[in-house]
């Protein structure tokens, strides 16, 4: 499980931290430490406390909304408690999904996008299709070079805040822009694709290489031997390369 979190005003620099978890568990089990190394880092930065965290979360499926929000906003709050007492930043809790079967199409022809006519990069849905209750919206914040464009749909699940719908699926575009690899807007917001990139990075500490010595190769242990302390000091990241991102 990896998150990273802002380092700065604008934001484009991030910092990221990762943790060994079970397989197919879906909460993340160690977030108020996490989020409290975050929390340092960022004052390390900036000299700053934050005022308000908004939290992008991806990989979460509709019918455990309820449980990851919980859990999750819990360890949030307990991480900004241990820091000081009574630092209780608003929290903004939204769930990034991408694996859905709604597809948006240009009403009006002259409106279509390049040769695969898609619709324009931005184009954001918050009435007719969505929740009749709850607060969600879908943003398509890429252009479609192929394919149709699959928008990304997003639940705000917890908002402190108060964001008026408008300034939350701005900050939510803008902050598609802000992807390092790519020079174009990406199609949902970069801490999202940061954090998977953490985790693919930690994923490849973990595998046990075939090491090649004066003897011929060996394996360097089977993975079944491997203890949770053994893959946690596997991942770990040097605290001078925490300093850069690494990841992108």
């Amino acid at each position: 499980a990896a998150v990273v979190g802002s380092m700065d005003a604008h934001p484009s620099r991030y910092a990221a931290t990762v943790r060994v978890q079970t397989h197919r568990q879906e909460i993340i089990a160690d977030l108020a430490s996490m989020v409290r190394e975050l929390l340092i880092q960022f004052y390390k930065s900036t000299r700053f406390k934050p005022t308000r965290i908004i939290m992008y979360r991806d990989g979460v499926s509709e019918g455990q909304f309820q449980q990851v929000l919980w859990h999750e906003l819990r360890a949030i709050r307990e991480a900004c408690v241990k820091l000081e007492v009574g630092y209780e930043p608003g929290v903004t809790f939204i769930v990034v999904q991408k694996r859905h079967h709604t597809r948006l199409f240009c009403s009006d022809r002259k409106e279509q996008i390049g040769k695969s006519g898609n619709i324009p990069a931005g184009t954001t849905v918050d009435v007719g299709i969505t929740h009749p209750t709850e607060f969600d919206f879908y943003l398509c914040s890429h252009a479609g070079i192929q394919g149709t464009s699959r928008p990304s749909h997003y639940h705000v699940l917890w908002d402190d805040n108060s964001f008026m719908a408008d300034d939350l699926q701005m900050l939510t575009y803008q902050l598609c822009h802000t992807y390092v690899r790519c020079t174009r807007s990406v199609s949902i917001p970069a801490p999202a694709y940061y954090a998977h990139l953490v985790a693919f990075r930690a994923r490849y500490h973990l595998v046990e290489k075939d090491h090649d010595s004066g003897e011929g190769s060996f394996r360097s242990g089977d993975s079944s031997e491997r203890t949770h302390m053994d893959m946690a000091r596997a991942v770990q990241v040097h605290p001078d390369t925490l300093r850069v991102m690494y990841f992108a």
